[in-house]
């Protein structure tokens, strides 16, 4: 699920291994640059954080943010 705080859409994805969560980072990169708003993000081994917040708004959620999270969760 995904968390709003501090400004920011957060969610931690957890995968089986380095490989399978790398290849989820590049699913969201692509679906990212499609509609021009890219997340804030980090990745450990198995590990996925990924923020949300709209710099050009003042690093706050906006519709850009949920629509990329939406997107998101339909990645996993």
């Amino acid at each position: 699920m995904w968390e709003e705080k501090d400004n920011k859409l957060t969610r931690t994805f957890e995968f089986s291994d380095f490989v399978t969560a790398f290849g989820f980072m590049t699913r969201v990169a692509i679906a990212a640059e499609k509609i021009d708003h890219h997340p804030n993000w980090s990745n450990v081994y198995n590990k996925v954080v990924i923020e949300l917040t709209t710099h050009d708004a003042g690093n706050i959620v906006t519709d850009n943010d949920r629509k990329l999270a939406k997107i998101i969760d339909g990645l996993v």
